[in-house]
């Protein structure tokens, strides 16, 4: 089982810090030299919560590429590049190129998109998104595999469209989903799928006995999706979160040992990828973290 880490790219709730590509690039080589399998970033424009200020947020796949530069080993993942911000045919194409600078390491995440005020600040529409998703799918999946794609939908078109210079290699393509439509068309077009976010296993089984279904329907073969799982943990005595995480399905919080034993449930059922959304996020807490995954993998060979 691989295990990656997601950067916070957007203002912190409390404080409206953001922090800066120096900072994020600094976790994300710490997460690299301590032997992580992956880093991933998110792709929101801005969030605006009732009763809240606004938050910003840094543009994904700037930074996303920024560390492919930065990194040289982990893969780089983005949970979930959003299809409806950009034109289906030219991700692909700032995929391809992407999967070219970081030498084959990137997963291409794609989701449809969930904050609707987002969308209205940026003026995209928020209608029909699954519609939208499942045409942006049919352009994008073609073009970072095989390099060519010929369609003309109801929202997007890309007739005759070609990548030069091809792609070095069908570039994985994970889809976050849940819902029996999106679920179908992550059995129909993905390479890995990803729901999110959890503490203890038993808070992500109901969503593996809904794609498993899904995966039945399709007649596709369960072992052929490689299945990845967003885990938010906590160190306590780094950050006490107090009540907040005291739901054990949505949050790992103790020692490094928890933590350790709480993940090897992930991998003995089968999970290939965690990512985890660490608290607090710091040098300390992503070296806290390396000992976990060390734990985790000499269990595991034994």
């Amino acid at each position: 089982m691989k295990i990656g880490i997601i950067l916070p790219l957007g203002e912190d709730d409390e404080t409206l810090h953001c922090p800066s590509y120096n900072e994020v690039k600094g976790w994300a080589k710490r997460a690299e030299a301590n032997g992580f399998d992956s880093v991933w970033v998110y792709d929101h424009l801005v969030y605006r919560f009732p009763e809240k200020p606004t938050q910003g947020v840094w543009e994904a796949f700037t930074f996303w590429a920024a560390l492919a530069e930065a990194t040289e080993r982990v893969e780089l993942g983005c949970l979930v590049l959003c299809t409806a911000f950009r034109n289906p045919a030219v991700t692909a194409k700032m995929a391809v190129t992407l999967d070219h600078i970081s030498n084959g390491r990137m997963i291409l995440g794609l989701g449809a998109g969930w904050h609707e005020p987002e969308f209205d600040a940026f003026g995209i529409s928020f209608a029909n998104k699954v519609d939208r998703f499942e045409e942006a799918v049919k352009i994008i999946t073609p073009l970072v595999r095989e390099g060519k794609v010929d369609f003309t939908g109801k929202y997007y078109s890309a007739p005759n469209c070609e990548m030069r210079p091809a792609p070095e290699r069908p570039i994985p393509v994970l889809i976050a989903s849940k819902g029996p439509r999106m679920l179908g068309l992550t059995a129909e077009y993905a390479d890995q799928w990803n729901t999110a976010w959890f503490g203890q296993y038993s808070g992500s089984a109901e969503r593996r006995t809904e794609m498993n279904a899904a995966l039945a329907e399709a007649g596709r073969d369960p072992s052929s999706l490689e299945v990845t799982v967003g885990v938010q943990v906590n160190f306590p005595d780094l950050e006490d979160m107090g009540e907040t995480v005291q739901n054990k399905d949505k949050w790992i919080s103790g020692s490094v040992e928890d933590v350790a034993e709480a993940l090897a449930e992930y991998q003995a059922n089968g999970v290939g990828h965690i990512i985890i959304a660490l608290n607090p996020i710091n040098t300390e807490s992503i070296d806290r973290l390396a000992q976990v995954i060390t734990l985790v993998k000499e269990r595991a060979a034994v």
